[in-house]
């Protein structure tokens, strides 16, 4: 069977941005029976994730991050249906989902290794299992709740940068859920200011390319943070911290203005920022939401229910056809999208 798949074309190199180029479309071919055990499906959407960055590499950095090959096919989060089952628990025509899900528009795969999907859950948008119902939500949530130290009546204040991306939208949202009081964002244009507030529940955004930060953050955190939700680390994560109070807490879920630079993950503190963090005790620990697959199905039935009840927003940026995938991972990466973005495949 003739498919289409994307391969990892080039490295970007580990200081390098990357670029569609980096990616390539090419033709390919796949068996025309299945074996005992597999099944048969079609690509409907794709996710393009930030730590994705990593995995162009030769050396992710990171011990359970496999690194792409060049020439061969990339992989990540992706949703489809069955087209042919030999599996006992799949069926022709179920909705299923991976983390490992190859780059193309129909794949060979082990059914063991498939989730069935329930499409009610998220009122039929199976975009979502990628995202606020996938293990984007699971990182919001599991985040705030394992690291966050939340607490209802607490009068907690939680700030969250990068909050116009796919996890920072979720997890604002969810600090207001979970009881905090005060709930600020930080976004690089006025318009993802503007969506995080009015659309999302923000009790206020910054715009960090506009004013001073710290002055801002002062104004609108009037009783200091509690609560940091870092999607981006460096000069912004480092202001956030200085106005951080005592015993808060750091919710350290990803670095993405590190991620063109060679340095070790999580990437360490300025001595006068970790000079902070420790007089005022702040917690800070690497979280990786895998080591907390025991809570994967409530919580996706919580953030599913509130998406049900049309507390939890959720914003894609959907991408069409699976040639547009490699400029949709630079768009990402060069915070061009609000919400997650997902590539819909079509043959």
């Amino acid at each position: 069977m003739i498919i289409q798949r994307v391969v990892l074309n080039s490295r970007p190199g580990k200081n390098g941005v990357p670029v569609a180029e980096n990616f390539r479309l090419e033709q390919s071919t796949i068996a025309d029976t299945i074996q005992a055990g597999q099944v048969r499906v079609k690509t409907l959407y794709l996710s393009v994730d930030p730590y994705m960055r990593c995995r162009m590499n030769e050396d992710t950095g990171s011990d359970y991050l496999q690194p792409w090959q060049l020439s061969e096919v990339a992989d990540g989060g992706g949703v489809g249906v069955v087209e042919e089952s030999k599996h006992d628990n799949l069926a022709k025509g179920d909705f299923v989902t991976s983390f490992a899900w190859p780059w193309q528009t129909v794949a060979i795969l082990d059914g063991s290794l498939l989730q069935k999907l329930v499409p009610q859950l998220v009122n039929g948008h199976l975009s979502y299992f990628l995202g606020a119902a996938g293990i984007t939500g699971l990182t919001a949530l599991l985040g705030v709740r394992e690291k966050g130290h939340v607490a209802v009546a607490a009068n907690q204040t939680m700030v969250v940068s990068g909050a116009a991306g796919a996890c920072g939208s979720l997890a604002g949202q969810i600090g207001h859920l979970e009881g905090c009081s005060r709930v600020v964002g930080i976004a690089g244009t006025d318009e993802k200011c503007s969506i995080l507030v009015q659309e999302m529940g923000f009790d206020a955004a910054i715009n960090y390319k506009k004013g001073n930060v710290a002055e801002q953050l002062r104004e609108l955190c009037p009783g200091g943070v509690d609560v940091y939700f870092d999607n981006v680390g460096g000069d912004i994560s480092d202001t956030v911290i200085s106005q951080m109070n005592q015993n808060s807490h750091i919710i350290l879920c990803g670095q993405i203005s590190q991620y063109n630079k060679d340095v070790p993950y999580p990437p360490p503190l300025p001595p006068d920022i970790e000079k902070i963090r420790k007089e005022r005790n702040i917690t800070r620990e690497r979280f990786l939401v895998l080591n907390y697959m025991d809570k994967q199905e409530a919580s996706i039935l919580q953030l599913c229910q509130w998406i049900q009840e049309g507390k939890l927003k959720v914003r894609e940026t959907i991408v069409e056809g699976l040639a547009n995938i490699g400029a949709a991972f630079q768009s990402m990466m060069s915070g061009g999208n609000i919400g997650k973005q997902i590539v819909s495949v079509s043959e």
